[in-house]
């Protein structure tokens, strides 16, 4: 994958971004793509009990040796430019699957989202929400018959306190990625 250009975009589950940021980690150094960060309006500006946005975007440009795109504005060139070759959203909150899933583009995530399968390239999602079994169950559904678009395998993180929650499992990104590029949705989607 060394000659590919990947998008990594970041939503705002800010619980999950130490396993994420670990996994773009994993995957600059395993494949020597070239990786473009995204970060959400959201994501780019948030400080949270897990940490500083701050720190998280250090870590990230460090990883990527790029800066993090964080505005619609930045994210348009992709389009027209055909800058990826696929596009990474991990995670992936509730809030960006139902704008996924209902065309809606208003953050520089879903306009980097929008760009990447307008190229026609793949789209990979992993997925990261308390109501993932609830109310974005059918965006997830809507999502997952949808061409160009692949998940990254999800499944329910805390049945018993939080029974709609399902969050991806993140150490499998790359995987996805290198069946998504053959056009192959890895298995089983639901762990």
């Amino acid at each position: 994958m060394k000659d590919k250009t990947l998008g990594f975009a970041l939503t705002g589950s800010f619980c999950t971004f130490k396993k994420v940021i670990a996994s773009l980690e994993a995957l600059q150094r395993s494949t020597g793509a070239k990786i473009i960060p995204i970060l959400s309006e959201t994501a780019y500006h948030t400080d949270t009990r897990f940490g500083k946005a701050e720190d998280f975007i250090h870590q990230i440009e460090t990883i990527t040796g790029e800066k993090v795109i964080h505005t619609i504005s930045g994210a348009e060139p992709i389009g027209p430019k055909n800058l990826l070759d696929a596009l990474i959203i991990a995670p992936c909150t509730g809030n960006t699957l139902a704008k996924l899933a209902n065309g809606i583009t208003d953050t520089s995530v879903t306009m980097a989202a929008k760009a990447t399968l307008r190229n026609k390239n793949p789209l990979i999602i992993a997925p990261s929400t308390n109501d993932g079994l609830g109310a974005s169950a059918r965006n997830i559904g809507c999502l997952l018959n949808t061409k160009l678009i692949y998940f990254v395998p999800f499944t329910q993180d805390d049945p018993i306190t939080k029974n709609n929650s399902l969050v991806a499992d993140m150490s499998q990104i790359e995987e996805t990625l290198r069946l998504a590029l053959m056009e192959k949705q890895l298995q089983p989607v639901l762990l």
